[in-house]
């Protein structure tokens, strides 16, 4: 809805700046006839998505709640958020669609699972880092890869065993190389964590 929005506002020559907050502002001033130079017609229809805008902000902030609530209720949740790049929807989203981290025999057999394992024979009988199946749960894992995403944003600032690892990583592959194998070993974290019942520990520096 945002983007509609921001794009409808390209067309008159109306440039929203990134973040919701701006067109947020933009509609606040259409409302206030602060737009000259706008075609009433045009004005009217643009109006007409700001009471769905509202509406669908206030379902995502009730949302938000709710699953804030239940984090702070789920012990699972709480463990699996001390992985990095794991936050609140990914934990509460594993927590509530992998009741039985015992059906998989692995970590590798759980990442395959969620499509982040490289495809068999992608190349003359090798696997490649990046080229993965994304034959498993494409939701759980679009989270991971997000989350694998926010490490990546912050790894000069991780001085353990996994930072060392991601850099000499980005030093070698593209990052979007990286996201995928930080992705992959993210899940079988989870995993691990689910199954143990335990928290996760950073690897230190030996």
């Amino acid at each position: 809805m945002l983007n509609a929005l921001r794009s409808h506002f390209a067309e008159f020559g109306i440039i929203a700046a990134k973040g919701p907050q701006y067109v947020m502002t933009l509609v606040a001033e259409l409302r206030a006839g602060d737009q000259e130079g706008l075609p009433e017609t045009a004005r009217r229809a643009l109006l007409g998505f700001a009471p769905r805008l509202e509406a669908l902000t206030a379902e995502i902030r009730a949302i938000v709640r709710q699953l804030l609530a239940w984090f702070r209720e789920s012990d699972v949740s709480q463990r699996l958020s001390t992985i990095p790049g794991v936050g609140v929807i990914t934990a509460t989203a594993m927590a509530a669609m992998i009741p039985d981290p015992s059906a998989f025999t692995s970590g590798r057999q759980f990442a395959a699972f969620l499509g982040l394992v490289p495809r068999q024979n992608s190349s003359g009988g090798k696997d490649r880092l990046g080229r993965i199946s994304k034959m498993g749960d494409g939701y759980l894992r679009r989270l991971l890869v997000n989350g694998a995403t926010s490490v990546i944003r912050r790894i000069g600032q991780d001085d353990s065993l996994t930072g060392v690892w991601v850099r000499k990583l980005l030093e070698r592959k593209p990052a979007r190389v990286v996201t995928v194998a930080i992705a992959n070993k993210t899940a079988r974290i989870v995993w691990a964590v689910l199954l143990r019942g335990d928290i996760y520990r950073r690897p230190a520096m030996g």
